[in-house]
């Protein structure tokens, strides 16, 4: 559990490119949805660029993903995650211009070669490991 930080201005849109668009729980809901995310048994509540996550996860890998998947949308700034179940605290990492998988791979676990797990771990976010953005906020495997 924690307050976990994003880059408001960077992300998805979710909104079909209304920029006056707020962000909504409902939105956030149904992005969760669209990218196959088991979300049953948890509340999204926004309170301006602030997303609140609540419930039970079915796993820390779903929890992490929730937590990255509401957090990197555009025009969110921070998720309140009050997520329970899981073990452990997650690793996340803000991508910086110039960042590679290869680079945040050599940097987080130590192999740049390594970078497919991290790949792996932000599946269905990411769909190729060159699509990666500066502010998006990547799941880093702790295994």
């Amino acid at each position: 559990m924690g307050l976990w930080s994003f880059v408001k201005g960077a992300g998805k849109k979710v909104f079909g490119g209304d920029d006056d668009a707020e962000v909504s729980g409902a939105a956030l809901q149904d992005e969760l949805k669209d990218l196959g995310l088991d979300a049953e048994g948890l509340e999204i509540t926004v309170e301006g660029d602030q997303v609140k996550v609540s419930g039970n996860a079915v796993s820390q890998e779903m929890k992490e993903k929730v937590i990255l998947a509401v957090g990197n949308v555009e025009g969110v700034s921070a998720v309140d995650d009050q997520i329970a179940g899981g073990e452990g605290e997650p690793t996340f990492h803000t991508v910086e211009k110039g960042d590679t998988l290869s680079a945040i791979a050599q940097k987080t676990l130590g192999k740049a070669s390594r970078y497919p797990e991290i790949f792996e771990a932000n599946k269905p976010m990411l769909s190729h490991p060159d699509k990666i953005y500066p502010g998006q906020v990547l799941r880093i495997p702790t295994a």
